[in-house]
Order: structure tokens, then C-alpha cells, then sequence
């Protein structure tokens, strides 16, 4: 692998352990690929106001594409933000009532919001033991979403909406919900995306973490032959597409790594983005 020109790193089982941090140890390093002269870039899909929380003081990158690629900075630069027509977003806020589904629905700045009505179903969906094919950094943030993690209000507003997460324990349940959101779709163009197996995510239609990673390298003159990313997830697949070269996390599903160049010695949970880093990128030559 020749050095890169710039690095796109997912979160989730990426650079945050299952505690949902990113470590001390993982910031250092990242800090010793920038100072090295590479751009360094967090691809996500969480939401613009979930990302720097789950990281130490002092957590710096060049940029960030949040919401899969609905959002993105270069520095404090906004350089996009795609978002979902709110006709839609009260037509899935109401089917997610009828059906109920878990949701939170995603501003473009901020955290994500639900209604107070919906609160006693969304808290039901978590209720009991964590089902043992949950992941725990999953079910331990639904937690945290309801204890204050997300936004009650009394009504919607049209603020401007990046993207849906829905999430369910019951994969029939969300098999059902996959065909209530593709009978929406016969009205209102989006794309859907899945992180886990447990989960949907609503953005704007084609639109996603590599398409954002695009608009970030014609502002930076790099192209994509030139880049690496990393990743754990199937909402990962644009981007090892795209990229010249990609790294699958340890602990990703099996499809995933055989679609990248290589795959980490060591899960999230060990750290496995600083290892690699080190090995390949600041230890290399």
C-alpha cells in the first residue's frame, strides 16, 4: 500500500469501541498521522451532533461526513447537506407510529428527535434482556437515547432533516417495516441503509458516504485512488467502492471483508483503527 493522500474513518465499530468512545490511544494516533501530513476524515452515519461527544477533549479531524453522507465539513466549512423532504418525514413519523417502530429522526445539526407521544413505544422496543444477536453498543445507546440521549418534542417542525434511524429487536418486525417503507418510496424519493442487522436508515436518495467523500476530494484536489478508508458496516460498501484502497475491521461481517484490501489484526474493541494506522501508515518506511 503506498502512503495515502488523505483517510476516511467510519465510528462505529470502527473508531468507537463498544462503549460507543473513541479512546486516548486512538485520538494520539490520529493526531500522529496528521501531523505526518495526511488529512484524516470521520464518515459516518450518525448525525452531525452525535459525533464529537463520543470522543475525548481535544478530538480533531480535517473534516467530517456525517448522516452517510447527507452532511459534510471541511474544518468548520460546510461544503454539502442533502436533506429529506418533510412531507416524508411526517408520513414515516406517522407510519412508525401505526407499525410501532422504533425511530429517531435526524436535524441537520443537533440530536435526534421523536415525538412524546411515541415515547412509550419507543421505550417498549428495549424493554427486557438484550437479545443476544444485538449488538451491545447498539442496545446500550437506544438506552442512553431515552434517558435523555434524543430530543422529546410535541410536534415536528420543519427544520431540516438529514436522515431516519429505526430500530428493531424483532427481525420480522423490521422485514415488515422494510415493505411499509418501500410502499412509501412509490411516493417519495429516498435511499435506505442498514449498520447492523437491527436497524433501517432513511437519507435522501443516492446519496451516501462515498458521494460525500467525492465532494470532499474535489475541494482538496485528491483523488480517490489515492485514499484509504476503513470501515465495519454495509453502510461502508460505497465507500470501499469508491476508494482506492480499503480496510475491513476485524470484527466486520465476512462479506464485507472480502470486498476490502485488507483487514485489521484487532477489533474496535482493541483499538484495531490506531493499530493499523501505526503498523501501516506511520511505522511504514
Amino acid at each position: 500500500m503506498k502512503k495515502p493522500e488523505a483517510i476516511f474513518l467510519d465510528m462505529d465499530g470502527t473508531l468507537l469501541r463498544e462503549d460507543n468512545f473513541v479512546s486516548d490511544e486512538t485520538m494520539a494516533t490520529i493526531d500522529a498521522v496528521r501531523r505526518a501530513g495526511i488529512p484524516v476524515f470521520v464518515a459516518t452515519g450518525r448525525g452531525q451532533g452525535e459525533i464529537l461527544t463520543r470522543a475525548p477533549k481535544g478530538f480533531t479531524v480535517d473534516g467530517i461526513i456525517s448522516s452517510n453522507g447527507m452532511t459534510g465539513y471541511l474544518g468548520e466549512e460546510l461544503l454539502f447537506q442533502h436533506t429529506l423532504d418533510f412531507p416524508l418525514v411526517k408520513e414515516v413519523i406517522q407510519a412508525a407510529g401505526e407499525h410501532n417502530m422504533y425511530y429517531e429522526v435526524f436535524p441537520t445539526t443537533g440530536e435526534g428527535v421523536a415525538l412524546k407521544k411515541d415515547q412509550p413505544m419507543l421505550a417498549a422496543e428495549i424493554s427486557g434482556e438484550k437479545p443476544a444477536d444485538i449488538l451491545g453498543s447498539e442496545w446500550r445507546e437506544r438506552l442512553e437515547a431515552l434517558d435523555g440521549g434524543i430530543t422529546w418534542v410535541d410536534t415536528i417542525e420543519d427544520v431540516g432533516y438529514s436522515k431516519f434511524y429505526c430500530f428493531s429487536k424483532d427481525k420480522e418486525k423490521l422485514a415488515k417495516w422494510k415493505m411499509t417503507l418501500e410502499e412509501i418510496h412509490q411516493r417519495y424519493p429516498f435511499s435506505t441503509s442498514s449498520s447492523t442487522q437491527a436497524n433501517i436508515e432513511i437519507m435522501v436518495t443516492e446519496k451516501n458516504k462515498a458521494t460525500g467523500i467525492k465532494d470532499i476530494l474535489t475541494k482538496i484536489n485528491v483523488k480517490p485512488e489515492h485514499i484509504l478508508v476503513m470501515g465495519d458496516s454495509f453502510n461502508d460498501v460505497p465507500m470501499f467502492e469508491y476508494a482506492g484502497y480499503a480496510v475491513a475491521m476485524k470484527n466486520a461481517p465476512d462479506e464485507l471483508k472480502q470486498m476490502a484490501d485488507d483487514v485489521t489484526a484487532l477489533t474496535n474493541d482493541e483499538d484495531g483503527v490506531s493499530a493499523y494506522l501505526k503498523t501501516h501508515i506511520l511505522n511504514n518506511g
